[in-house]
């Protein structure tokens, strides 16, 4: 079976002090995963061994950065390596986040470049993928998400292909007041798996999480999760509270 993940994304939140006790808080509900099952927490750069120190006995439980540099290194003042992040004992790198896009102008072309530098580290990427209102509402959503796929992750060979884990962000459903249906994350995840089973063939496209990212919440996750092609999920808000994210990794199928 596919791993089933439940990743938390902090984004930039919470002082050093309430990172603590929002892990502790949920490392105290003692949930244990099955092998198929993760959970990671993405936090800020400066909670990394924390983060990690918090997770250390727990298994299944893992710790990604948010980003990473796409060069090994050099004179790229507060920035972060794949190889730093590497050498704190952390396994995961969120690549391509929505907002990375947006405010940093993030290309397909360059988060290639940092897919292949954090898979050269023996990080795993956490590619994100999604489309804006405009792209949806013009109903090309299909090919513009397949583009992002095809330009940053197509150039790897397959058993790399099936070191990344994929997150979708309908990004038209976050903040806008429009509603993502289970059935709509279903929809794209059976595209998104069926776009990587044209190059690689099905069976590698059946080994590839592609986790959900649009406003999963306690109350909604094993609804999403339920569907056969979605994952787990990579969670912003509802992260940042114990309560709901301990829902979130329990609802995991």
């Amino acid at each position: 079976m596919r791993h089933q993940i439940a990743a938390a994304n902090w984004k930039m939140n919470l002082t050093y002090k309430q990172g603590k006790i929002l892990l502790d808080e949920i490392m105290n509900k003692q949930i244990a995963l099955e092998p198929h099952k993760k959970a990671i927490f993405a936090v800020p750069f400066p909670y990394l061994r924390m983060a990690k120190k918090k997770i250390k006995d727990r298994e299944n439980y893992s710790i990604a950065a948010q980003n990473c540099h796409h060069l090994k290194s050099g004179a790229y003042t507060g920035e972060v390596s794949a190889e730093m992040i590497k050498s704190v004992g952390v396994g995961f790198v969120i690549i391509g986040h929505s907002e990375r896009r947006q405010y940093f102008n993030e290309t397909d072309a360059l988060l290639s470049e940092k897919v292949n530098i954090a898979i050269d580290h023996h990080l795993t990427p956490i590619f994100c993928c999604g489309e804006s209102l405009p792209i949806r509402e013009s109903g090309k959503e299909n090919e513009f998400v397949a583009g992002q796929l095809k330009n940053s992750l197509f150039h790897l060979p397959a058993e790399q292909i099936q070191k990344i884990v994929v997150a979708y962000e309908p990004i038209w459903a976050i903040g806008t007041g429009k509603t993502a249906s289970s059935q709509q994350a279903q929809d794209m995840h059976a595209w998104l798996r069926s776009v990587i089973a044209k190059q690689y063939g099905q069976p590698v496209a059946d080994t590839i999480s592609i986790l959900y990212g649009g406003s999963v919440k306690g109350s909604n996750a094993v609804e999403i999760f339920s569907q056969p092609d979605v994952d787990g999920g990579l969670v912003g808000g509802a992260s940042l509270n114990g309560e709901e994210f301990a829902a979130i990794i329990r609802a995991l199928k």
